[in-house]
């Protein structure tokens, strides 16, 4: 069974797939334009191949708005009302959750118009067909949140089973990201730390900050491309920005498609520190 859920900037949410809001079809789930960027040199037979750039996602839904046999149109009205209201374009980009019986997918999306209703034909005092369209700027589909748990090494083991655990804290990590392309990722570097600083061995590249991270705040890396960000968080919460204190070869890396190999570490010990790292793996289609 395949169901769409919209949830606006507010909260508020509606879902396609049950009553009264019946979901007949849906597309975009996969069909996105790509523009292929290419370079030619004199005299060069053909062209240089240098990227493929997606473009924005469009996603189409015909539904039903189907009212109890012995409720009257003024349901079925107030239900067009109310999908006007959650689904409105001046609220700006909600979130679109696609999900079937095997797979959940989300995607930031705004509606592209009020929603559509069909002529005479379509509409009786207890049914409403309707469509409406979603572009998505950013074309991915992307999985729920993702949390990397901090790494252990085991030292021994007890000869007995249970929720025990004992070991080292590592300083680094592995993660597979077998998504279709490269994903930002939301850190938390938690304090004391002497110029700490997180490094993708697997590209070379890092983000080192140079400042002190004290003890009870934490560091918080955000390094997506609409909210590339670092802060230091103090145990009450204040905020203060550190971007003007990031070293100058750093880089807001993404994890690469693959294997990642992620180490932290600082201009001190930092053994037993703790860094949690979340992200989204991103789809090209469902």
């Amino acid at each position: 069974m395949e169901t769409v859920t919209y949830t606006n900037p507010r909260g508020e949410t509606v879902t396609f797939g049950g009553p009264p809001f019946y979901l007949q079809s849906v597309t975009g789930l996969g069909d996105v334009t790509v523009q292929i960027q290419t370079q030619k040199s004199p005299f060069q037979d053909g062209s240089t191949y240098l990227d493929a750039i997606l473009d924005e996602r469009e996603v189409d839904i015909i539904f039903l708005i189907v009212a109890d046999l012995e409720q009257n149109y003024g349901d079925v009205s107030k239900a067009r009302a109310r999908i006007a209201q959650i689904c409105n374009p001046k609220l700006g980009p909600g979130i679109l959750k696609y999900e079937n019986d095997y797979v959940v997918r989300i995607i930031d999306a705004v509606a592209s118009h009020v929603p559509i209703y069909g002529d005479d034909s379509d509409r009786t005092k207890t049914l409403q067909k309707s469509t409406l369209t979603f572009v998505a700027p950013d074309p991915y589909w992307k999985s729920l949140k993702v949390e990397e748990e901090p790494a252990f090494k085991p030292l021994f083991q007890f000869p007995f089973l249970g929720p025990f655990q004992m070991g080292l804290q590592q300083d680094r990590r592995i993660i597979n990201n077998d998504g279709d392309a490269p994903t930002p990722i939301f850190v938390e570097f938690y304090g004391p730390a002497l110029n700490p600083k997180i490094i993708n061995n697997t590209t070379g590249e890092f983000i080192k900050v140079d400042q002190e991270l004290l003890e009870g705040e934490r560091m918080v890396i955000d390094t997506s491309e609409e909210n590339k960000s670092v802060f230091f968080v103090g145990e009450n919460g204040e905020m203060r920005s550190v971007f003007h204190w990031i070293d100058l070869d750093s880089d807001f890396f993404k994890l690469c498609i693959g294997e990642n190999d992620i180490e932290y570490t600082a201009d001190n010990d930092v053994q037993g520190a703790i860094l949690n790292i979340s992200y989204n793996k991103r789809y090209n289609a469902v």
